[in-house]
């Protein structure tokens, strides 16, 4: 039962040649330095030149989804040099990272994966266009559901923005009376957005925070910021 095995053959250009066909199928092997170096040269030089009839792209192609979309927004601001256009549209193609875990100030927070620099766009605050009277239907209805917070964002004085049940990231984002981000209202194909912006250099695993502002009431809530200038109250 036991058979020799083929003494294994080495092609013109210096690589090995299999027997079976298939590279799989014989197994683990050890190719020798030389061969390696070999072969890593040849790769390395056809990757430096082209051929001449080709063009070489420095970024991937648009598909056409993201090219009428970009299309669409640089539409909305034709004639105009809006410098928060602009960067809504670099944020709508490039995402920031990150991500959201416990906090040490309210349940789960939202934290940054990679250095974030000052004025930049962070997250747009995402959920369902409201008008005020469904706000108040729909706050009676989670606090009868046993939901304990509602993440609901004014956006004028008749549109209001829910993510309690529709959104993304940004609802994790905490309050802080001395934040590293604040919140401001833009304007993109006449639609009114809410974009978190940074105020300072954001490091990685820094949490990201803005003032909620909420309107003077009786009842307190209290504040769990942490900060030296903590008014102790969110309202």
């Amino acid at each position: 039962t036991s058979f020799s095995t083929p003494k294994k053959k080495k092609r013109d250009d210096g690589m090995r040649e299999h027997v079976t066909g298939c590279a799989r199928s014989e197994g683990y092997y050890k190719i020798d330095k030389k061969d390696k170096l070999k072969y890593l040269n040849n790769s390395r030089a056809f990757a430096e030149e082209p051929p001449a009839d080709t063009q070489v792209r420095t970024r991937p192609p648009l598909t056409a989804g993201r090219r009428s979309e970009q299309r669409r927004l640089l539409s909305s601001f034709t004639g105009s040099c809006d410098s928060d256009l602009l960067k809504f549209n670099q944020l709508k193609f490039r995402k920031k990272k990150l991500k959201f875990c416990k906090s040490h100030i309210h349940d789960w927070g939202l934290f940054a994966m990679e250095p974030i620099a000052a004025d930049e766009m962070v997250i747009e605050y995402v959920g369902q266009n409201i008008r005020q009277v469904i706000a108040d239907m729909r706050e009676k209805r989670y606090e009868d559901e046993g939901i304990g917070s509602s993440y609901m964002f004014r956006v004028d004085h008749d549109t209001i923005i829910d993510a309690t049940k529709c959104g993304n990231f940004a609802r994790f984002i905490n309050h802080s009376c001395n934040p590293n981000c604040y919140a401001k209202v833009i304007t993109v194909e006449s639609q009114k957005k809410i974009v978190i912006y940074s105020k300072q250099h954001i490091n990685v695993n820094e949490e990201i925070t803005y003032d909620y502002k909420f309107p003077i009431e009786d009842v307190k809530i209290p504040c769990l910021c942490g900060s030296e200038n903590c008014r102790g109250t969110l309202n």
